[in-house]
């Protein structure tokens, strides 16, 4: 895992790019990295659009896709039931029901109010604070190791 972590952090620096644009890449990509069903494409395509580093974008994804995803699953719940005034138990037991059957017609059963949207907010607020998180750590990173090593910043 050292190993690994080194690489990254190596590539990253090694990045021909401001540290903004780079923490930024890095911050959108662990974003849609944490989102459910957005990965790789998503992030070519955010960075194509929003002019972000495409490699730290990928890096970002590549680092939290779908496992991040499946740990945050029942703080999402928690956290979208509570912004929604729901018992999470509710929301969870629906899930799980979901789940089991894997059914259309338990889809249609299920009130997407009470069941997707709170879970969709749960994960769109822990992706927007672990981007954040991530594009902060990379930029105070990225800018002290280059003011360290003299570095202008490009």
């Amino acid at each position: 895992m050292a190993k690994i972590k080194k690489f990254i952090l190596e590539r990253l620096f090694q990045i021909n790019d401001s540290p903004h644009k780079i923490a930024l890449g890095l911050g959108v990509g662990v974003f849609l990295g944490v989102m459910p069903g957005l990965g790789i494409i998503a992030a070519l395509v955010f960075a194509a659009v929003f002019g972000l580093n495409k490699l730290a974008t990928l890096l970002g994804v590549l680092v939290t896709n779908t496992w991040l995803s499946i740990v945050t699953f029942l703080l999402s719940i928690r956290l979208g039931s509570a912004i929604m005034h729901l018992h999470w138990h509710d929301v969870y037991n629906s899930w799980i029901a979901i789940l089991k059957n894997l059914k259309w017609s338990e889809l249609f059963k299920a009130s997407f109010l009470n069941v997707f949207i709170p879970v969709a907010l749960g994960y769109l607020v822990i992706s927007l604070v672990f981007g954040f998180i991530a594009y902060l750590i990379t930029f105070c990173w990225l800018s002290h190791l280059r003011k360290k090593k003299g570095l202008q910043d490009v």
